[in-house]
């Protein structure tokens, strides 16, 4: 059972752009000694999340201006809110949209209409969780300035774009979205995305998506039996001729010479 020293310092943060749902929210949560703030769409509730830093968000998913998978997707790329629990709420209780809540940073997924008792008790779950989780986490030097200006520069807001735009695009490889459609997923637009992609990474977006698959085509040929039409597939390319193209042309072999080349290498000599 809960008590309010457990309690009274939590700070929960409701982005739901329904007046209704924030109400019912607040109203649940006024029975128990949080402190609760409200924002009425995804960006308010990131940039409420950057200054008030609070222990919990329970994110709608389907909000205007910027919905809650997106919100989702910067709060995780940014050092400062990565570590924050996320409840996701939403009026379709359909698998896909619970999957990609998951996938994506969540640590949970609510549909609405939702049980007030079980919703409580998700929340002092996950509270919990982070709580413990932080707790082994040792605190840096006042003095570490270098570690300081990392995390900083990883905060930038253009850095916490691109961050977030590298996270879906490892994620997706094998079925990525246009390049419009991927900057609208982090919170922006095509043009300003290939600005600051390239000026964070010194590449293109589409020559760090064929860098990536690349990479993750090799650790593949290493590590797995999986033939290479399927290997090509997986990480997004039409067929093996086409990965085979690209990967000699980054590795200087083809994908089944790279490969026979580590089993030989793996091979014991008699």
């Amino acid at each position: 059972m809960q008590t309010a020293s457990d309690t009274q310092t939590r700070k929960i943060l409701i982005v739901d752009d329904s007046a209704f749902e924030q109400r019912v929210l607040v109203d649940l949560l006024s029975e128990l000694p949080y402190k609760v703030s409200v924002a009425f769409n995804g960006l308010q509730g990131y940039q409420l999340a950057l200054a008030q830093h609070p222990d919990l968000i329970l994110l709608d998913v389907r909000m205007p201006n910027m919905d809650g998978y997106t919100a989702c997707r910067l709060l995780k790329a940014n050092p400062v809110t990565q570590d924050i629990p996320i409840i996701f709420l939403s009026g379709a209780d359909a698998d896909e949209e619970r999957i990609m809540g998951l996938s994506i940073g969540g640590v949970d997924f609510v549909a609405k209409p939702f049980s007030p008792g079980e919703l409580a008790a998700r929340i002092q779950v996950h509270l919990n969780l982070a709580r413990r989780a932080a707790q082994p986490r040792a605190a840096p030097a006042h003095g570490d300035a270098a570690q300081a200006r990392a995390t900083a520069a990883d905060s930038d807001p253009d850095a916490v774009i691109v961050n977030a735009a590298k996270r879906l695009i490892v994620d997706n490889l094998a079925s990525l979205p246009g390049l419009a459609e991927i900057a609208r997923s982090v919170g922006t637009y095509r043009e300003k995305l290939s600005q600051v992609f390239r000026e964070q990474t010194g590449m293109t977006v589409f020559a760090f998506i064929r860098e990536t698959r690349i990479r993750r085509g090799e650790e593949l040929l290493k590590d797995t039996d999986i033939d290479v039409q399927d290997i090509a597939l997986l990480i997004g390319f039409n067929n093996a001729g086409n990965f085979a193209t690209a990967f000699r042309e980054r590795m200087g072999v083809t994908p089944s010479a790279f490969r026979q080349t580590i089993q030989q290498k793996k091979t014991p000599l008699d």
